[in-house]
């Protein structure tokens, strides 16, 4: 099973990339902010790879980093979604995107990817929801954990009115609650909704 391809892009496709490792030319399929971050043709690259066997084909997925590999097989153990659409989410959305979604459980931003209608999507954040953390980066699930409770509707009176404060100044529901979770980080839970407020408009600022 191949896991990783490091080599040079040989020819660069609507769908896939052909890479040259030793002069063996390897076809990995891949979304679209894949192709549009490796570069062109004679370029280096380095790809993780995804191996499917099945009766009728070997197919290889590539992806620019682990985490969108790990995201792509997490995808697929939701009902209805296979590789195709699959790689059409992580293709669209960045893995930080997509944790965000399934925290705060957003169907229509996982709906943005192609081919990917509400039904699918809604399944996407509502089977994923204890499962993502893992994959949002490190010291992300504390943060996870407060999203998820301002999608839900169940974060304490202080978190939900700072972020509605937020929303009212004109960023958006995912910026926000980025901010506020931030927010909790530094001041701990007990902290009242003004001080959130500030610091989340301080976190605001740096980005």
């Amino acid at each position: 099973m191949i896991g990783k391809l490091k080599g040079t892009i040989d020819e660069i496709g609507e769908d896939h990339v052909t890479v040259d490792v030793h002069g063996v030319g390897y076809v990995a399929f891949c979304g679209a902010r894949t192709l549009a971050s490796i570069g062109g043709a004679g370029e280096a690259v380095i790809l993780f790879i995804e191996t499917v066997v099945r009766e009728d084909m070997i197919r290889l997925y590539g992806f620019a980093t682990s985490a969108e590999r790990e995201w792509f097989r997490l995808l697929q153990t939701v009902q209805g979604v296979g590789s195709k659409v699959a790689l059409a989410v992580v293709g669209t959305l960045s893995s930080g995107d997509l944790a965000n979604a399934v925290a705060l459980q957003d169907k229509a931003m996982v709906a943005r990817a192609p081919g990917v209608g509400p039904k699918v999507a809604a399944r996407i954040v509502a089977e994923l929801k204890d499962r993502a953390p893992a994959f949002s980066g490190p010291g992300a699930e504390a943060s996870f954990g407060l999203k998820r409770d301002i999608g839900g509707g169940t974060a304490s009176a202080p978190v939900a009115d700072a972020v509605s404060a937020l929303t009212n100044l004109g960023y958006s529901r995912d910026q926000a609650a980025n901010a506020i979770a931030a927010a909790v980080g530094e001041a701990g839970e007990g902290a009242d909704g003004a001080k959130l407020i500030r610091l989340g408009l301080k976190a605001l600022s740096r980005n």
